[in-house]
């Protein structure tokens, strides 16, 4: 095995010359470029299964590359002690050419007896020594070039340490450690010094002792400069003592009484790291945030850096340079943080309250109140924030504008716009010329508006709307003009078309076009509040709108929007009707005023009202739908609900509108064929507390760069892994190039975007990532019920940065001053920092399911794969990945947030769009997850191939949801009964059968009960069929198995296993039978017709195969093997005999019906009785340290199981024997989930076993190397982003020694294919598994093991660190 991607907590991180930085994740080396932008370049494996916790660079020195002729006088080289647990080494950083980063490992590996805390350089000696903190408060002496202990001492107190601090100068006697003790005292003592005499044991006194936290110690850091020395708790606290001058020449150990001078609080959970700079404190903890502290002033916090998921900051790097200063941060989600600050900017920038931006007062001076503010100018994408105008409107009816520092009046209106107006404003290129003007509209209680450019107010136009007052203005651009829609009275909303051109006198005249006006529905709050319109495919033109009472609209217009009632028969009378009779009182108001309008063509036009098309009533609550937005062909509306609805537009079928509408069916059927509706896809909720939603931001790619650095690594991984196994599968590619094509077009529409929210969470204005989880800008404005406006927002793209105006208490305030430039590299209004690798889950992940992999042939005829995956952790939130196995790359897809508790199982359908099981396809699933508070959600997952981001692109589409609370409440006479318990959890699910119409979905429950769910897809509905509580204990696992006779009769076999240790095993057949007869959705409960003892204790993990048809007819064997928490590895058959008629083992053959294959079109038979038994047993007893978490088959004979011992073992199983292939040290903590799968990539033959790991990248790089030499290039790194330690055993010998070869063939239990005939094709097996983060393995062929095993060199070497004899 070997491991091709890795996602784990990051644990080390640390800066070189504030150009590089340099990150430890588990065993793996990273390094990041920071200039020009931040870039991953180069990785390595170095510490085998060891996580790494430091990293300490020695110095930059002048080393000639390998393939130079000259000598080089700049520095290129640095060398790096790396360590962790009980492990150091040593690796070289290269630059070559300034541009290529290479990774080198010097030595071997120096195993230690101990925990290393912390190492440093000695700086006086010539050869590389090193001094070593250990954990039970010594200090070792360290010769890298040897491997040697020269010198070993230990503290004459001998605690437990916590962390540690050495201070290192020239030699060992003037070296200093700072130990944080588990008595949560911090100790300094001299591994050098004291008086050897008068101690027989050559222990070190203590120097000094500080006292004062009630937790222990977890980081120290020292400032030299002032003497200060800091140190970060278990008790939530950072404080700050006076210790005065430590180590340097001699040795000094400070002051005789060092004094706390400051005690920092502001953490909510334990502070992990600490670090000192020249002015501040940089403190991160399990809250998942890091503080910067002003400890020179007030001692307060001046800004919070939170860019992690939960689980907390493990690892911090601070590096302070002329120009600039960075902070990094790397979080148990597996991502990295980099916020960087300008040396100019510095005290400014941190003097911001946490996570908020710094207000700015614009002093409005005008006459009355600001009631309203909006934007001019900003239309144009070159508009920077400097030249924005914010636009207010009074209560005296005043329009000012913000010029320079100054408000000046723009408009006077009359007393009919006092005390009441709205306003809004939208800037337009002028007819026939590329001027651009800003348009403000203002509307009053009584019906009037008022339209004016901005540069020419002389030349505005007055409106009239109806008798009542103006609810909303709302602005829609066009393409060559701008739609103005005014919501009135009596739920009308008049609509008109303007135009801005030149008069032959060159002065701006506007013109204005009246449309129909649409009727919303009745209801108690009837305005408008959000509109968007679009072109359709036809001639028509849809509206699609959003009212106060939480509905969603679709209007209908044709494209000539001058028509009138009566032009012909392309009218629709229901949908467009005469307006006249409830709108008799608009005659009698008249206002008057220059350029208002009073012919007869624009009454018609009012006259004619546009009735809605769909309606979807309610589906934002009753606080109203705040904003709707269309991007690529999906809407995206808001609301005060705290959601996000992601809905298209599609065809209505004629069967539903003709059971809808009760009048004129039969002679408009083929009218209505063409109609359309609104259709919700998913709904996506704010972070919690977040309930007023604005608006939503497409999110712009910041990575947009990395990502196509990222896809050329991943080409050129793929390009050479394509090489080395001589893929043939070119010409066929040619041949699909048209039909790719097709694809590539239908995948850019109807595609959901990656979007941020925009709302109010208490008194914050928050820009809020979903997917990220985090707060990417929040102002402090008082909360909701304001005016406000947001730049830049004239796109609806969120660029990174912003700027907020906004009212209160009468003042206009804005977020930014005015005159400040904003973008990418100052960072303004930045609050998540700059990602360098994105977090996957913050807690642990107990889950995995894999979806299939996706294939993109754009790239000339190179195939670029992808592995889809869907995890669920206990941050109750699903994650759609994409993984690239041959570069490591990971893609966060979709995070869906709809469970409220912890997610246990998911579990999908697969099938390719179209029914086709091409790769490079859309891919389709169906989605079942399920977890703690008895909740059920399924989802529908399609994802393509997205050509402009060369990545994986999923749309979810939300199909059900199911609550076992809310079942009961459901139920007749439920006062009877007893009621379920809410909160229950779900263990496990697997999908039982799969109908035209349902599919059956079975359950394991902590309550005891195994119940079988029934989801429905077109309905959006889940059912409960039945549950029996047979175990009367907590069902941990639950598996299906499909048989067929061959009479085509199908057979189902559940298996279930609970805490007590032993499986039953269910015939489902007549339950399902009856299920689907039965119209009512109950069926009768099933009795279990078999239990087996297999293990001690619960059984947490099942895996159930069948054998093909073998020598005795009427019968067949299943397999099942079970994982408990006993460490047990169980295989039990199962024997399964058809009797027909009372006779038993009736010439009736069985075959396994493969789990893939589509079960569409056959329906479940009733047997006369199924006849089963346990044929035979074998276990494995101690086959894992610790609990068995998870089993999958990835062949019929080969198994993969995982534990918490952090072992991946693979074994391979016979009938009467169990045998261990190999085992691997995964880097994943508390391993709970498991995925196993192989696919076919070549065609040569394969033989299942273990490899060492850490060569897939390196044998890729050497052969590309050699290439390269050959061609006379330089040779190009191309390095594995992860690598693991390997554990080799005797497989083969084995094997041989327990599966005799001579056996006959029906006696090996599903023997494959391939033992018959050889494997035409090279099928790769891939197992992924999950818990504090996930790996992907990859198990290679065995043939190649000795040409690896040759290959591993110095870099598998190790050492056990030893003291030197005197």
């Amino acid at each position: 095995m070997e491991t091709v991607a890795l996602v784990a907590p990051v644990t080390a991180l640390e800066f070189l010359q504030d150009a590089f930085l340099i990150k430890g994740e588990g065993p793996v080396l990273s390094v990041y470029r920071l200039k020009p932008r931040p870039k991953a370049c180069a990785s390595l494996s170095v510490l085998h299964h060891y996580r790494i916790h430091g990293i300490r660079p020695r110095r930059w020195e002048a080393v000639p590359p390998r393939s130079a002729a000259l000598s080089t006088t700049e520095p290129n080289v640095c060398d790096l002690a790396v360590f962790g647990g009980k492990a150091v080494r040593l690796v070289r950083f290269r630059v070559e050419d300034g541009e290529q980063l290479r990774l080198e490992v010097l030595g071997p590996l120096m195993e230690l007896q101990d925990w290393a805390l912390d190492v440093r350089w000695l700086s006086g000696d010539k050869q590389p020594l090193l001094c070593v903190a250990l954990a039970h408060n010594s200090a070792l002496l360290l010769d890298v070039a040897k491997g040697n202990a020269l010198v070993q001492r230990s503290c004459l107190e001998g605690c437990l340490l916590y962390s540690a601090l050495l201070l290192v100068h020239e030699s060992w006697v003037d070296t200093v450690i700072v130990g944080g003790t588990v008595f949560n005292q911090l100790v300094l003592w001299k591994p050098g010094g004291g008086d050897k005499s008068s101690n027989p044991e050559n222990k070190a006194p203590i120097e000094r002792r500080l006292l004062g936290h009630t937790g222990v110690i977890f980081s120290i850091s020292y400032l030299q400069e002032k003497g200060y020395l800091a140190s970060a708790s278990d008790d939530r606290s950072v404080r700050v003592w006076g210790v005065g001058t430590l180590g340097g020449p001699e040795g000094k150990c400070g002051d005789l009484n060092p004094v706390c001078l400051r005690i920092l609080y502001g953490h909510q959970a334990r502070v992990f790291s600490v670090r000192l700079s020249s002015g501040n404190i940089f403190s991160a903890g399990e809250d998942g945030t890091c503080l910067v502290w002003d400890w020179a002033g007030s001692g307060k916090v001046v800004r919070m850096l939170k860019g992690h998921r939960a689980g907390g900051v493990r690892a911090l790097a601070v590096s302070e340079g002329e120009e600039a200063s960075w902070v990094a941060t790397g979080g148990a989600d597996g991502g990295v943080r980099l916020w960087r600050v300008e040396g100019n900017e510095k005290k400014e920038c941190l003097e911001e309250e946490a996570m908020t931006e710094k207000l700015t007062d614009l002093k409005f001076s005008g006459q009355g109140l600001p009631k309203v503010v909006c934007l001019a100018g900003e239309e144009d994408g070159s508009t920077s924030w400097s030249q924005c105008k914010p636009v207010v409107c009074t209560d005296k009816g005043v329009v000012y504008q913000y010029n320079v520092g100054k408000w000046e009046v723009v408009w006077n209106g009359t007393p009919e716009f006092q005390s009441y107006c709205v306003m809004e404003t939208i800037t337009i290129t002028v007819k026939e010329s590329t001027t651009k003007v800003d348009l403000c509209a203002v509307g009053n209680l009584r019906g009037c508006l008022q339209i004016f450019p901005m540069s020419h107010p002389q030349s505005g136009i007055l409106l009239t709307c109806g008798s009542g007052k103006i609810h909303t203005l709302i602005w829609h651009k066009g393409k060559e003009c701008a739609y103005l829609l005014a919501s009135g009275a009596e739920g009308r909303v008049y609509r008109w078309c303007v135009e801005t051109k030149f008069s032959e006198t060159c002065s701006l005249a506007l013109s204005i076009t009246a449309l129909p006006s649409f009727l919303l529905p009745s209801c108690a709050k009837r305005w408008l509040t959000a509109a968007v319109h679009l072109q359709s495919r036809s001639r028509e033109v849809l509206w699609v709108c959003g009212d106060r009472r939480g509905s969603l609209l679709l209007f209908q217009e044709r494209e000539n929007s001058k028509q009138r009632k009566g032009d012909g028969e392309d009218t629709n009378e229901e949908l467009l009707t005469d307006g006249k009779q409830g709108d008799n009182e608009e005659s009698g108001s008249e206002a008057e005023g220059k350029g208002k309008m009073e012919n007869e063509e624009s009454k018609e036009m009012h006259d004619l009202l546009l009735h809605p098309l769909s309606c979807l009533f309610g589906v934002h609550g009753k606080q109203g739908v705040t904003s709707v937005y269309e991007y690529q062909g999906l809407f995206y509306s808001t609301g005060r609900d705290g959601c996000v609805r992601v809905f298209r537009v599609r065809p209505s079928s004629p069967k539903n509108l003709e059971e809808s509408r009760q009048d004129n069916a039969a002679e408009k059927s083929e009218k209505n064929e063409e109609r359309l509706q609104l259709e919700v896809l998913r709904v996506q909720r704010a972070c919690k507390g977040m309930e007023w939603l604005e608006r939503i931001l497409i999110l712009e790619p910041e990575k947009e760069l990395e990502e196509k650095e990222e896809e050329e690594v991943t080409q050129e991984c793929e390009e050479l892994y394509n090489k080395e196994h001589q893929l043939t599968e070119q010409v066929e590619v040619k041949g699909e190039e048209a039909e790719e094509k097709r694809f590539r077009k239908l995948e850019k529409e109807g595609r959901e975007a990656r979007f941020v929210i925009v709302g109010f969470h208490a008194v914050h204005f928050v820009v809020w990532d979903p997917v990220r989880q985090e707060r990417l800008l929040a102002v402090p404005c008082g909360g909701g019920h304001r005016s406000w406006t947001l730049w830049p927002s004239h796109k609806g793209i969120w660029l990174g940065y912003g700027a907020l105006v906004f009212i209160k208490q009468g003042a206009v305030l804005a977020s930014q001053p005015p005159g400040e430039a904003m973008g990418w590299d100052g960072k303004t209004g930045r609050a998540g920092g700059t990602g360098l690798k994105d977090g996957v889950h913050g807690r642990g992940i107990g889950c995995v399911c894999r979806l299939g992999r996706i294939t993109d042939f754009g790239n000339g005829n190179q195939a670029n794969h992808w592995e889809l995956v869907v995890t669920g952790g206990e941050d109750t939130s699903l994650s759609v990945l994409a993984v690239h196995p041959f570069s490591g790359n990971i893609k966060v897809l979709s995070v869906i947030t709809d469970h409220i508790s912890s997610i246990r199982t998911v579990t999908a359908i697969v099938r390719p769009e179209g029914g086709s099981e091409s790769q490079s396809k859309p891919l389709s699933a169906l989605l079942v997850s399920a977890g703690g508070r008895a909740q059920i959600q399924v989802y529908r997952l399609l994802i393509v191939w997205d050509g402009q981001r060369l990545a994986p692109s999923c749309q979810v589409i939300q199909v059900a949801s199911h609550r076992l609370d809310k079942e009961w409440e459901r139920r007749r006479n439920r006062h009877k009964m007893v009621k379920m318990d809410p909160e229950t959890r779900y263990m496990s699910a697997t999908v039982v059968d799969e109908e035209v119409n349902r599919v059956l979905v079975a359950l394991s429950c902590s309550d005891g009960a195994v119940r079988l769910f029934s989801v429905n897809e077109a309905k959006g509905q889940i059912d409960l069929l039945w549950e029996t509580l047979y175990h009367q204990r907590c069902v941990l696992s639950v598996a299906t198995c499909s048989l067929e006779d061959d009479k085509g009769n199908r057979y189902k076999l559940l298996f279930s296993a609970a805490t007590d240790g032993k499986i039953a095993v269910w015939n489902l057949t007549d339950s399902l039978s009856s299920s689907t007869d039965n119209s009512s959705g109950a069926a009768t409960s099933p009795v279990p017709c078999l239990h087996v003892p297999a293990h001690q204790s619960g059984i947490n993990s099942l895996a159930v195969w069948a054998e093909k048809p073998g020598q005795q007819q009427g019968s067949c064997l299943v397999t099942v093997a079970s994982g408990g928490d006993d460490g047990q590895l169980t295989v039990s058959t199962i024997r399964v005999q058809h009797s027909e008629g009372g006779k038993i083992g009736s010439q009736v053959g069985f075959s396994q019906i493969s789990e893939s294959q589509p079960l569409l079109q056959t329906q479940l038979q009733c047997p006369d009785r199924l006849q089963i038994h346990l044929h035979s047993q074998c276990h494995i007893p101690l086959a894992h340290a610790a609990p068995l978490t998870a089993l999958k088959v990835l062949r019929p004979d080969l198994l993969v199981s995982t534990s918490s011992d952090q072992r991946v073992c693979l074994w391979k199983v016979c009938s009467n024997s169990i045998s261990h292939c190999g085992a691997l040290c995964s880097h994943v903590a508390d391993a709970a989930g498991l995925a196993v799968w192989e696919s076919e990539e070549g065609n040569q033959k394969v033989k299942i076993g273990f490899e060492s790991v850490q060569e897939t990248a390196g044998r890729l790089k050497r052969d590309k190397e050699t290439a390269d030499e050959k061609s006379g290039k330089e040779p190009v790194e191309v390095e594995s982003e992860t690598g693991d330690p390997f554990s080799k055993t005797t497989g083969e010998k084995e094997e041989t020694a327990t599966s005799p070869r001579n056996q006959p063939e029906n006696d090996c239990v599903g023997k494959p294919a391939s033992a018959v005939k050889p494997e035409t094709g090279l099928r790769e097996r891939w197992a992924l598994v999950c818990g504090q983060g996930f790996q992907l393995l990859r198990v290679r062929n065995t043939e190649m093991d000795a040409e690896k095993n040759g290959e591993k060199g110095k870099q598998d070497e190790r050492i056990k660190v030893t003291l030197q004899e005197k």
